[in-house]
């Protein structure tokens, strides 16, 4: 395979090349793993509800790639899925830090539907550096690195320039909470982007892969609330370097611990679908 922005040279002395390297071939890896493990049987529990599964292949994955990046670079700190759920608390400090989601799209993976992904993020002084999310059934990598642009395999992504909502395909995602007053909120807020008339609203079950394809320009848009930060962390550089908006939901700049997102292919876009939202409160991943 010809990785995401290889004919992108690294500039000489570049402080993150080798941690960019180590998350591809680990992010290729654990595609081998997901593939093989969807069509097996699966072990599944839930978290924080009965649509918040985990599987031991999350565990496996997650383990696999914290395991190898602590021997390669054992002074670097970590957040991920997994560990998260088990308590670990997710703080986002000076260091350098790597931001995990070993299998973004459970439930699809749970199911045999094909929208699953692995994506690392890493951040250094609180600011990304870069981000790699396979798409393992398609065996697409995305990448990218701030200021060196954005790929899916060996092609550069560009984002839509789409202003108009009327013209827009928007995506979203429901997020874990299921109760009442929650689906409320989250369906007046895909009716007020239809009563806009926005050509559609889609949910594909797998936020990275959602964001990736706002930045290859296959949609416009895409809001949620309810995602976490290695959901958002690999993503957010993506779509920036393929020249987009990632934005807090109340139109100031991104919270990555907020729990909340939009993001958008240009600044018009993402403002009017930050104005037509009614938040739902998930919290924040740095308070749990």
């Amino acid at each position: 395979m010809k990785l995401c922005g290889e004919d992108a040279a690294a500039p000489a002395g570049d402080p993150w090349e080798e941690c960019f390297q180590a998350a591809v071939q680990l992010a290729l890896r654990a595609g081998q793993i997901i593939r093989k493990a969807l069509t097996e049987e699966k072990r599944i529990s839930t978290k924080t509800s009965t649509a918040d599964l985990v599987t031991e292949t999350d565990h496996l994955v997650e383990d696999l790639i914290i395991s190898e990046l602590r021997k390669k670079f054992p002074s670097h700190r970590f957040i991920a899925e997994e560990a998260a759920a088990s308590g670990a608390k997710c703080e986002l400090t000076h260091s350098p830090t790597w931001i995990i989601d070993p299998i973004d799209g459970t439930c699809n993976f749970v199911h045999r539907f094909p929208a699953v992904a692995v994506s690392i993020g890493f951040a250094v002084h609180q600011e990304l550096e870069f981000g790699v999310i396979y798409h393992c059934m398609e065996e697409r990598l995305y990448s990218g690195r701030r200021g060196r642009g954005a790929f899916c395999n060996s092609q550069r992504l560009q984002v839509s320039r789409e202003t108009d909502l009327s013209k827009a395909l928007v995506l979203t995602e429901i997020g874990p909470k299921r109760d009442p007053a929650t689906l409320r909120l989250f369906l007046g807020n895909m009716e007020r982007l239809l009563h806009a008339s926005a050509h559609g609203v889609r949910m594909i079950g797998s936020s990275t892969l959602a964001l990736c394809h706002l930045a290859s320009g296959a949609a416009d848009a895409y809001y949620q609330f309810g995602l976490h930060c290695w959901d958002l962390a690999a993503a957010t550089v993506i779509i920036r370097e393929a020249g987009g908006i990632v934005m807090d939901t109340s139109g100031a700049p991104l919270d990555l611990m907020a729990c909340r997102v939009v993001a958008a292919g240009t600044r018009e876009m993402a403002m009017f679908i930050a104005q037509a939202l009614q938040t739902i409160n998930y919290g924040r991943d740095d308070d749990q």
